[in-house]
């Protein structure tokens, strides 16, 4: 057992005043007996009577035997999974002295015959020899560099040195003629030497507990155990070399304080290496099981706005939409340029604000009703009963009306409009997504008209013509070179330099100007385009970074998206393999980023992973946390890394539970050996809590937007020095 490394949880235990109250009652034990040496020491000589005093010894020796022999094998039985060569030194100590004790007892003045006749000069010796095994073998254990063990052998060579030094010792005290001088001599009490060496062995645990006094920190409880048992140890020795005989009350308290040292420096290691393990796990799973909630929390809910989100709408509508008869509605609203100010301000502002406009969006909706929050920035209203459109419109003016108040987001005033698109049931679509399809579709198109407000109409789904404009403009994007890729820097948080990079992709329209991905993606996941600038973005990003190392540049990694319709593409780790030789890429550069929603397909997730692992790529779960699913994939996946989303980074300073997240996410990482990447790193702060939590790797606006090749691959030097001076500024 490490009786010098512990680790630092369970505050509760580990609190020294609590620790000193729990032992009060040894504290009075002590006392007791400490009066009855100091002042009535006659009055209680041979009080149990002269006969008595070998079968109280006896007594008293075997609970010694007893308390060190479990602790030699509690060693033994916890080594194959601590692994700790100190805990198996221990453990032969303990045994060691504990073969003495018998001997000692067996040997002790008045016992039956052993060897040859019971004498003070064989038991004084085996209990003298006994106490300088322990305290110079606890010293020597503290002196030792602690290591791992993995040879059966060796723990096994270990515990029989115990049995060999017992027959040495046998050999020696029992000799025909006595090599060792006498420690105790009848009727006068003990020896200088047998003083002296009681001197020793009280030096050697002033010694050890100097050794535990410098790093009581490191564990209070444990700490505070080995003390007492020291001090216990320390006092029997005392008074072992002022009693007068055995009848003499300091030899019988000596014993009761030896027990008791012995006693405590049990607790010691109980709590050591069985205790504090398992409150350990346990406070783990409690702290698993709250994120576990959390997280299935957030997978229902908006982290802007805590509202109700698209998955909770889904499942909402589809339980209650059909339930009663009668007309329903279905209120899309959209704060008007809050793409603006978030692209101008900064995400955080945007998010600010969004917040506001909930609270004062659920402060005007009746008591019937759910207000949800889509992940583009749209609020949904569903109206369980609507009698009149009247009553609609006049909702929609009270909501309009909630708005002309100043938005106050920290030193700026800003002000928002809403548009709103409304559809009813069954009136204008009878199936739920349907029902909001439309009611965004007016939303849209709300924005032309002075109410800001209206009801869906046929003539809106001209916006559907246009979406199969864009689509069917996508299928001529690869062809026409109007893709490119912009790259994102992950920087080394303990270097400082670029190792990594994310890939993003851009559609560059040549009419329309730059289509975000949010746009395009999802209607290349509709219509089976995915697998063609899947495999362009592949192809682009491994070519890319062997001109860079042509270029002169060190080693980059390169992390590309995969989407789902990629998994289930037939031949997708044949296209990886074929595009890594084709560019003469070393599979380590390449990482290939999953979502955490794609887990949920387990038997196929589990195959393909398997079959890109063996090819040499890396595997991260990007956004990890705003899933929600078994975490136990983590385990059964051939994962490499965990990527923190930025939701969760952005409010790291102001929101516990998020804080609690990344604490949890980090922590878990560790445990798994995962390594950990951070998005949205924007602020200094946000950067300094996750260099405290030894996060790996972080990429976000702090360091780098997402740039050109070239523009990296020119600037290269001058982004790694800009890196290295944001870390040594937060260093400082």
């Amino acid at each position: 057992m490490n009786l010098e490394k512990v680790g630092v949880s369970l505050s509760e235990l580990n609190k020294p005043f609590s620790i000193l109250r729990q032992g009060i009652q040894f504290i009075l034990f002590s006392i007791v007996l400490l009066l009855i040496v100091a002042y009535w020491s006659e009055q209680f000589y041979g009080i149990f009577g002269k006969s008595n005093y070998v079968s109280i010894h006896l007594l008293i020796e075997i609970l010694i035997i007893v308390v060190t022999m479990t602790i030699a094998i509690q060693s033994w039985l916890t080594t194959p999974f601590i692994l700790s060569n100190k805990t198996l030194y221990i453990g032969a100590l303990f045994l060691t002295y504990s073969l003495i004790e018998i001997a000692h007892t067996l040997a002790y003045k008045g016992m039956p015959y052993f060897f040859t006749q019971s004498t003070s000069y064989a038991a004084t010796w085996f209990y003298m020899i006994g106490r300088l095994v322990l305290s110079c073998g606890i010293l020597v254990i503290f002196a030792v560099t602690e290591k791992g063990i993995r040879k059966k052998t060796y723990r096994w060579f270990i515990y029989s040195t115990p049995f060999l030094v017992i027959a040495s010792l046998l050999l020696l005290i029992y000799a025909p003629n006595p090599i060792l001088p006498p420690l105790v001599i009848d009727g006068v009490g003990p020896t200088a030497l047998k003083n002296a060496l009681q001197y020793v062995a009280i030096a050697c645990h002033i010694i050890i507990m100097y050794i535990l006094l410098k790093g009581f920190h490191k564990a209070p409880k444990i700490t505070v155990l080995l003390l007492g048992s020291a001090c216990y140890l320390i006092i029997s020795d005392f008074l072992f070399t002022i009693y007068r005989d055995v009848y003499d009350i300091k030899n019988f308290i000596g014993h009761l304080f030896q027990l008791s040292s012995f006693y405590l420096l049990f607790k010691a290691i109980y709590f050591s290496s069985i205790e504090r393990p398992f409150r350990e796990l346990i406070e783990i799973q409690n702290h698993l099981e709250k994120s576990r909630e959390k997280m299935h929390y957030m997978a229902y809910h908006n982290e802007v706005t805590n509202l109700p989100n698209e998955r909770f709408l889904n499942e909402y509508l589809h339980k209650n939409l059909y339930q009663s008869k009668g007309n329903k509605a279905i209120l899309a609203i959209e704060i008007e340029r809050i793409s603006t100010i978030k692209a101008s301000l900064g995400s955080s502002y945007g998010d600010k604000m969004i917040s506001i406009v909930a609270q004062r969006l659920q402060a005007c909706l009746p008591e019937k009703s759910l207000l949800c929050m889509l992940r583009e920035d749209y609020f949904i209203v569903f109206l369980d009963e609507v009698h009149h459109e009247d009553r609609i419109i006049q909702l929609c003016k009270q909501l309009h009306l909630a708005m002309q108040e100043s938005f106050q987001v920290q030193h700026f005033s800003l002000n928002g409009n809403l548009n709103i698109g409304i559809s009813l049931f069954p009136t204008d679509a009878y199936k739920e997504d349907e029902l909001v399809r439309l009611a965004i579709y007016a939303m849209h198109e709300a924005s032309k008209v002075p109410s800001r407000t209206l009801f869906y109409e046929t003539s809106m789904s001209g916006d559907i013509t246009e979406k199969l404009l864009l689509e069917n403009d996508l299928h001529h994007a690869l062809e026409n070179n109007e893709l490119l890729l912009e790259y994102q820097p992950q920087i080394d948080l303990q270097t400082g330099h670029i190792l990594s990079v994310e890939a993003l992709v851009r559609w560059q329209h040549p009419r329309k100007g730059l289509i975000a991905p949010y746009t395009f993606i999802p209607i290349a996941e509709e219509t089976g385009m995915i697998i063609p600038i899947g495999q362009w973005v592949l192809e682009t990003a491994c070519k890319q970074v062997k001109e860079w190392e042509r270029a002169g540049l060190p080693p980059i990694k390169v992390a590309v998206n995969l989407s789902l319709g990629q998994l289930f593409q037939q031949n997708l780790v044949e296209m990886i393999q074929n595009v890594l030789d084709q560019t003469e890429l070393d599979p380590k550069y390449l990482q290939l980023e999953i979502t955490e929603s794609m887990t949920i397909h387990f038997d196929h997730m589990t195959m393909i992973l398997q079959q890109l692992k063996a090819i040499g790529v890396t595997i991260a779960v990007d956004d990890f946390g705003t899933g929600y699913s078994s975490l136990s994939y983590l385990k059964d996946f051939p994962i490499d890394c965990l990527k923190i989303d930025r939701s969760f980074v952005k409010k790291i300073q102001s929101e516990p539970t998020d804080k609690a997240l990344v604490d949890m996410i980090l922590s878990m990482a560790k445990h798994l050996r995962l390594k950990v990447v951070a998005e949205g790193i924007e602020e200094e702060a946000q950067l300094y809590y996750l260099l405290a939590g030894h996060c790996e790797t972080v990429q976000g606006f702090l360091f780098s937007k997402p740039l050109p090749p070239a523009f990296l691959q020119h600037n290269y030097q001058k982004l790694q020095h800009n890196a290295q001076n944001i870390l040594e500024k937060i260093h400082v």
